[in-house]
């Protein structure tokens, strides 16, 4: 019986300093892991700018998408209506740019995206179907998403910015 009650009273020592470790353990995991993307989620929505190549009541409609949802900042959206306007796109992080408005143009706008800028293609099934060249320009870049639902588009915005590590100019 002795055995048994010392066995017990030296689990009464070790078994707090397990849980110690354990929990220590816990909190590097996440601030290692949770806290980075975090403050990138962060960064990303005050800081970076989007570029939105839609015309007429579509970019309308696409800024207020972003200004309702209240994640983004109004003076971060940066809104392209016409193709004389795309030099207004470098300084954006990334770009949304609604297909049917810009079929004609569209290897330009792709043409004037960085390496690590995301491209969001918003293509409306109701107003056509993307071609297979514009489709096949896309998979030779990165960071390219292509949503055909309206609801997707904020989704994908705030997952490129979180993919896209924040960079100082």
């Amino acid at each position: 019986m002795e055995h048994v009650i010392l066995i017990f009273n030296a689990l009464k020592l070790v078994s707090p300093i397990i849980v110690g470790g354990a929990a220590i353990y816990a909190a590097y995991l996440c601030v290692s892991g949770f806290l980075p993307v975090l403050i990138r989620l962060g960064n990303g929505l005050k800081k970076r700018k989007i570029a939105i190549f839609a015309k007429g009541d579509a970019a309308e409609s696409l800024a207020v998408l972003f200004e309702d949802s209240k994640l983004f900042s109004t003076k971060n959206i940066i809104r392209i209506a016409d193709n004389g306007d795309f030099g207004r796109a470098e300084d954006a992080s990334v770009f949304l740019v609604h297909w049917p408005d810009w079929p004609d143009d569209f290897d330009s706008i792709v043409a004037k995206k960085g390496d690590r800028t995301p491209l969001v293609v918003y293509a409306p099934q109701g107003k056509g179907f993307l071609p297979e060249a514009s489709i096949a320009l896309l998979e030779r870049h990165r960071n390219v998403v292509l949503a055909n639902l309206r609801g997707r588009l904020l989704n994908d915005v705030v997952i490129s910015l979180i993919t896209t590590a924040y960079e100082k100019r």
